[in-house]
Formats: C-alpha cells, sequence, structure tokens
C-alpha cells in the first residue's frame, strides 16, 4: 500500500510541479499545478495515516480531499475560456469561492474520512463533482480548447467525479489502493490535459521536454524513495520512516524539476554583484530549457489561426530571449536569409536574435507616415499597441509603475495609455496589430515555398 501511495505521490508531484515551470504567470498552470500538489499531499497524508492510525490526521485529511476538486473546477473553468480573452475573472472566482464554501461545510459535517457514510460526505461529492461535470460541458460546447485537449477533460473529469466518490466517501467497497491509483490516473490525465494545451497554444512541441523531466523524476524517485521502501519492507510499518518517504521524494521531485528556477536563485545570492553574470547565466539556462520545446519542424501544417497565435505569442515574448528560442518562427525563411547576410552562425540564441529583429521592423512597418514620433489618432493604435509595451517596455498597468526613466516621446505614450486607453483595448489592439504581422509574415512564407 505504501509503495503504491508513494508512486502516485511521486506522479501526481512532478505534474504538478512541471506545470508551475512551464510558466508561473498562467493561471491555468498555477492552479492545475495547485490540484496535482494538493492531490499529492492527499495521498501523502492517507498513507501516513495508515500507518500511524492518528485520529487527527483523518480529521486534517477531510479538508485536503476537497482541495484537488476544487482546483480542478477552477481549471475546468480557466479551460472554457477563449484564448487572449480579458474577461474579468471575477464570475469564476465567485463560482470557486462558492464550491470551496459548501465542499468544506460539508468536511466539517462528516468530521474525517473514516466510515461510516454521513451527510457531509455527501455534501462533499455534490459541492465538487457536480460543478466539474457542468464546468466539463461548458468547455466542450464552448470548444476553446484543441480536439485533443477536450476528450482529455471530458474522460478525465468522468473519472474524477468517480475518484472523488472513492477518495471522499469511505464505504469499504473498493480497496484504498485501487482508489488512489484511479483517482491519480484521473489527475494525471487532466494534467497531461492541460500541459498539450498551453503547449499547443505556445507552439511549443511538448513531449521531448516532459519525457526528459519524467526520466529525471523517475531517477531521483527511485534513488531517494527506493532506500526508504526497502527500510519500510525490512523494518515494518513505521510512522517516521513513512514520513521521510514522502519528504524525501518531495524534495527530491522538486529539485530537480525547479532546476533552473533554484541555479537563478543561486546565481541572485551568490553573484549579487555581478548582474551581467547573471543575465548572461540566466540567458543560457533559459536557451538550454527551450531547445526541447521546438519541432523539428515547426512551420509545417499550421494554418492562418494558428500563424496569428504564434505570431501574437512572439510578440508578446518580445523581451524573453529564452521564450523566443522556442517559438516556430525561428524557423522562418526571413531568419535564415538575415542570418546569411550577417555571416552569423546557425545557433539558437542568434534566430531567436534575429526573430525579435525581424519583429521589430514589422512593427515599426505599422508606424503612420506622417512624420511624428506619436500620436494618438486611430492609424497610430497597432503602432502604439505594439512598440510602446513590447520594443520600449512601457508597463502603463502594472502595479506601483511610474513613467520614470522613460524618454520623452515613451513617457507621452504612458501617460496617454493610463488615462484614456483601458486595458482591454490596448490588449484587443495588440490582437489586431498582431494579424496584420501574422498576414505579412505568412504571405512571404507561402511566397518562399
Amino acid at each position: 500500500m505504501v509503495t503504491l501511495s508513494a508512486l502516485v505521490f511521486a506522479l501526481s508531484w512532478w505534474l504538478g510541479l512541471y506545470l508551475l515551470a512551464r510558466d508561473p504567470r498562467k493561471p491555468v498552470l498555477v492552479l492545475a499545478s495547485l490540484g496535482l500538489t494538493s492531490f499529492a499531499l492527499v495521498v501523502a497524508l492517507d498513507a501516513v495515516r495508515l500507518v500511524s492510525a492518528s485520529g487527527l490526521l483523518s480529521r486534517i485529511e477531510i479538508y485536503l480531499v476537497a482541495l484537488p476538486g476544487i482546483a480542478w473546477f477552477a481549471v475546468l473553468l480557466e479551460l472554457s475560456r477563449p484564448r487572449d480573452s480579458w474577461r474579468s475573472r471575477a464570475g469564476e472566482a465567485s463560482l470557486v469561492a462558492g464550491v470551496a464554501v459548501v465542499a468544506f461545510a460539508g468536511a466539517t459535517m462528516a468530521g474525517d474520512v473514516e466510515g461510516p457514510l454521513r451527510l457531509g460526505h455527501w455534501v462533499m461529492v455534490a459541492a465538487v463533482s457536480i460543478p466539474s461535470l457542468g464546468a466539463m460541458v461548458y468547455a466542450v460546447v464552448r470548444r476553446s480548447q484543441p480536439g485533443p485537449v477536450v476528450g482529455f477533460i471530458v474522460v478525465a473529469t468522468l473519472f474524477f467525479a468517480l475518484g472523488n466518490a472513492i477518495l471522499i466517501i469511505p464505504l469499504g467497497l473498493v480497496p484504498s489502493g485501487l482508489a488512489l491509483a484511479s483517482t491519480g490516473f484521473d489527475v494525471a490525465l487532466l494534467g497531461v490535459a492541460v500541459a498539450i494545451g498551453d503547449a499547443f497554444d505556445e507552439g511549443h512541441a511538448l513531449r521531448r521536454d516532459m519525457l526528459r523531466s519524467f526520466v529525471g523524476t523517475t531517477a531521483v524517485a527511485v534513488l531517494f524513495g527506493g532506500q526508504l521502501l526497502i527500510g519500510l519492507a525490512v523494518g515494518g510499518k513505521d510512522t517516521t520512516m513513512a514520513v521521510l518517504l514522502f519528504t524525501s521524494l518531495a524534495i527530491a521531485i522538486a529539485i530537480n524539476v525547479l532546476a533552473d528556477p533554484l541555479a537563478g536563485l543561486l546565481d541572485r545570492l551568490a553573484f549579487s554583484r555581478s548582474p551581467d553574470l547573471r543575465e548572461n547565466r540566466a540567458a543560457l539556462r533559459g536557451t538550454e530549457a527551450a531547445l526541447p520545446l521546438r519541432s523539428r519542424s515547426p512551420l509545417d501544417g499550421l494554418d492562418e489561426e494558428t500563424f496569428v497565435r504564434v505570431t501574437r505569442r512572439a510578440l508578446g515574448h518580445y523581451g524573453n530571449l529564452s521564450k523566443l528560442v522556442a517559438s516556430p518562427l525561428t524557423a522562418l525563411p526571413e531568419i535564415d536569409e538575415r542570418l546569411a547576410r550577417r555571416g552569423a552562425p546557425d545557433q539558437p540564441l542568434e534566430r531567436a536574435n534575429e526573430l525579435r529583429a525581424l519583429l521589430a521592423d514589422r512593427i515599426a512597418g505599422l508606424k503612420p507616415r506622417d512624420g511624428g514620433d506619436f500620436g494618438t489618432t486611430e492609424q497610430w493604435r497597432h503602432y502604439n499597441s505594439l512598440y510602446f509595451p513590447y520594443v520600449v517596455g512601457v508597463r502603463a498597468y502594472a502595479q506601483n509603475a511610474t513613467a520614470a526613466g522613460l524618454d520623452p516621446v515613451a513617457r507621452q505614450a504612458w501617460h496617454w495609455l493610463v488615462a484614456e486607453v483601458p486595458q482591454r483595448s490596448l490588449h484587443n489592439w495588440q490582437n489586431a496589430a498582431a494579424r496584420v504581422i501574422a498576414t505579412d509574415l505568412r504571405s512571404n512564407l507561402v511566397a518562399a515555398r
């Protein structure tokens, strides 16, 4: 039983951290990571509870078992949002908060995870499973995700409703190990669906990057967890050894998956007086991490809408060289021509730099030919929406942002954005401008073929 729990824990913990490491700024990845890691904690706590026969852990676990379901409900709501949408999340947040209140109220009524079946258990199942099924139907109807992801969502949510019932309601009809394994399979399936959706959204390949992370995690899990499992098998049930097993797995997997962020933290501590060295090391790590995300033939089979989406993502990552390294647009024939003209080597960083220069040229091409540096008329919208936020780095909507350090023209643009342009309007202008640039790049690509 402990061995199975350790396997499910390691899988869920790894996948949760993997999604978080992809981009901690994306709500859907953060929520999915919360669902996976909280489920991993439930698995670990349940295993320790069974070993120690602790009533206190049983009362704690009844609250923790609701967290994965609440998080996955939030994930399904997020997946139902149209891409690049600035629709307010206030409604979704209210729904998630309502589900959480009802679920925790049910946990209070139930008292603990032990039998017999009580009303509180039924309330928890209803609070988590019914909204998740509703969100699944809504996500499928909206079809805001690629087909394979929708299929994963449907299958995983159906399993999830059953898994919650088995995990939360201790009927005694299904062995605890089978309940954990079935629910762990479902959670992993949903996690993979989120990863596929994010990779599709960014124009990335996923298989090689995920495989590398999985192989590394398997190695450290076997090295650190295997020894403790042997100790448990030889020495019998021991609470201290069980706790040590799960904490060792958690730390080892976290160090492996979060190696790059941890390296950045160490650089800030060790090279606090060498900002250039820290920046160069971060660029090299980012490039190394981005390489497995590149497809062998990234531009093959891209339809018009996908090409627009990929272009929009590249513009959004204009200031992040490591993100541009993984962009499919680095395979554009124009990049080859620009490298040849400069006599530069065909290397990922060089391609990313040329892509940034190419995007800067296309953004400059949107500037009206009236001789001015800044304007607020309609013909300036496309240029202003891309040039000042991305090329110049004007962060008009960031918390506590000011115009300090900006040149006079950028300062003028900052005041205009803050005073007259709603954030949603800027976002719509950026999407429209990205479509113009994507149409130009795609026409050149078709002509080159």
